[in-house]
C-alpha cells in the first residue's frame, strides 16, 4: 500500500503541468498523485458548508476540492498561497479540516512572505527523501516552461476563436493539445507539441478582421479569471455572443511580469491611483486604461465577494467610466451567484454595446 497520497486544488487547465511536476517530486514507490475533480456546482457547496459566510470564494472552492480529495484517500494537500489575504488561508484551512477530524500533511507553497525555495524544497524532501535539490529545481523549471506555453495557447485561442469560420474547430484542438500535454516528460517533446500545435492553429480558417466585432477587456481578480466554472464560463459566453475578448491575467504573468511592470502600472493610472491596491487592484485600474487606449467597447470587472483590492478599485473604475465615456459592468461571484442573472446581464451588457457601436460608427454589427 502507498504510504502518500497527495493531491491539490484545481484551477483551470494549470492542473496539467501542477500534475506533471508532482510526478517528478514525489516517489513513486511511495506515493500516488490524487488529480481533483474539476471544479463544479458540488465543489462549492462544500467547500460553502464548512467555510467562514464572509470568506472569498476561491477558499471556498480549496475546501471542496480538498474535501473530496481527503473523502478519496488522499492524506497529503497542497496549497499554493497568494497575493492577498489569500497567502494567510493555509493555517486556517488546515485547522478547519484537522477541527473536522481529518488527518494529513499540509504543504504550503508561498508562506505570506512570498515563496522560500530552500524551504518548498524540504516539505518535498519530507515525503520524498530521495529528491535532489539539483533535480527539484530543474522539474520546477520545467513546470514554468509548460506553463508559458500553455498560456500562449490558451491566449491566442481567445485572441482568435471570434474569427473562425469553423465553430468549434479552436475548442477541439485546445482539448487535443491538452491531452497530448497531459504525457510531456521532455522539454525536446514540449517543444515539438508547442510547434506543430500553433503550425496547426496558424492554418485555421480564419474570417477577416473587419472591425465590426464588439471588443470587451476582462479585469479583476486573479482567480475568477484563470477558473473558469468561477466566473460561470463567461469567456466561453463572450465568444458564443462573437464579441473578441481580452484578459490579462495568467499564472505567466502573476509569476514573471507583475512585478516588473508595477512602475509602468502606476504610470498609466496616476491620474487616478498614486500606489498599489494591494493584489490585482492597481492591475484592473491600468489594464483598464490600456483597454480602453486600445479602443475596446466595454470592460467587465470580475471578483469573488468580498474581495477587498477589488472593492477598493470599483469606485476608481466608475470615475474612469465617466470620465473616458466607457460602459464597465461589475460581476460579483459567489456560491449563491445565479447563472442565469449573469447571462442575462451579460447579454444586455453586449446588446447595448452592439447599439453604441452602431450609433458612434453607423455600421452593422455581423452576428
Amino acid at each position: 500500500m502507498k504510504k502518500y497520497v497527495v493531491s491539490f486544488p484545481h484551477i483551470g487547465n494549470y492542473y496539467i503541468p501542477i500534475y506533471n511536476l508532482l510526478t517528478k517530486l514525489i516517489d513513486k514507490n511511495t506515493t500516488t498523485i490524487l488529480i481533483p475533480e474539476k471544479i463544479s456546482k458540488n465543489t462549492i457547496d462544500i467547500g460553502a458548508r464548512i467555510s467562514p459566510e464572509f470568506i472569498c470564494i476561491p477558499f471556498k472552492y480549496n475546501m471542496g476540492n480538498y474535501i473530496d480529495a481527503l473523502d478519496r484517500g488522499a492524506n497529503v494537500l497542497i496549497q499554493a498561497g497568494g497575493g492577498c489575504r489569500y497567502g494567510y488561508y493555509a493555517e486556517i484551512q488546515e485547522q478547519i479540516l484537522k477541527d473536522m477530524g481529518y488527518d494529513f500533511k499540509y504543504i504550503t507553497l508561498q508562506d505570506p512572505g512570498g515563496i522560500d525555495v530552500a524551504s518548498v524544497y524540504k516539505k518535498f524532501k519530507d515525503i520524498n527523501p530521495k529528491l535532489k535539490f539539483a533535480n527539484f529545481v530543474n522539474y520546477f523549471l520545467f513546470a514554468m516552461k509548460m506553463i508559458n506555453i500553455l498560456d500562449k495557447f490558451e491566449t491566442y485561442i481567445r485572441e482568435h476563436i471570434v474569427f473562425e469560420k469553423n465553430k468549434g474547430e479552436l475548442e477541439s484542438l485546445h482539448n487535443d493539445f491538452l491531452e497530448e500535454l497531459k504525457h510531456v516528460n521532455s522539454y525536446r517533446k514540449l517543444y515539438e507539441i508547442r510547434n506543430r500545435y500553433f503550425r496547426i492553429l496558424k492554418k485555421v480558417n480564419y474570417r477577416e478582421d473587419d472591425k465590426k466585432y464588439i471588443k470587451i477587456g476582462i479585469v479583476g481578480e486573479l482567480y475568477t479569471s484563470m477558473e473558469p466554472f468561477s466566473s460561470l464560463f463567461l469567456e466561453k459566453e463572450l465568444a458564443n455572443m462573437g464579441c473578441f475578448s481580452k484578459r490579462y491575467t495568467t499564472v505567466t504573468y502573476l509569476l514573471f511580469e507583475k512585478g516588473k511592470a508595477q512602475n509602468k502600472l502606476l504610470r498609466r493610472a496616476k491620474e487616478y491611483v498614486s500606489f498599489p491596491l494591494g493584489a490585482d487592484g492597481l492591475e484592473s485600474v491600468s489594464h483598464t486604461l490600456e483597454l480602453i487606449e486600445n479602443g475596446y467597447d466595454g470592460i467587465i470587472h470580475i471578483k469573488p465577494f468580498g474581495c477587498t483590492p477589488e472593492i477598493n478599485a470599483m469606485p476608481i473604475l466608475q470615475k474612469i467610466s465617466r470620465d473616458k465615456n466607457i460602459p464597465i459592468i461589475y460581476f460579483t461571484f459567489d456560491s449563491q451567484t445565479s447563472e442565469t442573472g449573469i447571462k442575462t446581464r451579460l447579454e444586455a451588457f453586449y446588446d447595448m454595446l452592439v447599439m453604441r457601436k452602431e450609433n458612434y460608427e453607423g455600421s452593422d454589427i455581423y452576428e
